[in-house]
């Protein structure tokens, strides 16, 4: 599977499901069925090395605006997200995390920003396809710290002043 095959499938789960990430892991384990197994870890590979790529300190201090605040779970459950929205979005938020207030349209806390279950949807479909758990897929860890300069999350000046079109349409107040 290549990188255009892997958006394809991501766009066209998040279309179906009208963009709810629940609906889209449940649409993406559907998919991912009607493939062979080494494709499902050809996903896998693709999605992990995207979540890794995420990792990084800008996109934390973004999603913490978008979020109202993000802990650790939150911020990798937002970076799954991330991927669900589609390479655009992705690659968007990964040069500019200040464009997100561009790129993402209507974002209800509730439902948006939150993809755990899309960060298990490929080893779910290859348990299913094969019975077994999914082998490790052979790429590069996640770092032990996020990429970049640290933020403080609880510095609402200093995100105001990092994130000025996310903290204009997202922030407090």
């Amino acid at each position: 599977m290549d990188e255009t095959e892997f958006w394809e499938i991501v766009d066209r789960t998040r279309e179906a499901a009208d963009g709810d990430p629940e609906e889209q892991a449940d649409l993406l384990i559907e998919r991912l069925l009607q493939l062979d197994p080494e494709s499902v870890l050809d996903f896998a590979r693709h999605f992990e090395a995207r979540y890794n790529r995420a990792y990084r300190w800008d996109l934390w201090g973004a999603a913490a605006v978008l979020l109202g605040g993000a802990s650790d779970d939150a911020f990798d459950y937002f970076r799954c997200w991330l991927i669900g929205q589609g390479r655009e979005v992705f690659e968007g938020a990964v040069h500019d995390p200040d464009a997100l207030a561009d790129l993402v349209g209507e974002f209800d806390e509730e439902v948006d920003g939150d993809g755990e279950e899309l960060g298990y949807a490929a080893d779910e479909a290859y348990e299913q396809l094969t019975g077994v758990v999914a082998p490790d897929l052979g790429i590069p860890p996640q770092a032990d710290e996020p990429e970049g300069t640290p933020l403080d999350f609880e510095d609402e000046a200093a995100l105001a002043d990092r994130f000025p079109r996310l903290w204009d349409r997202f922030g407090p107040g």
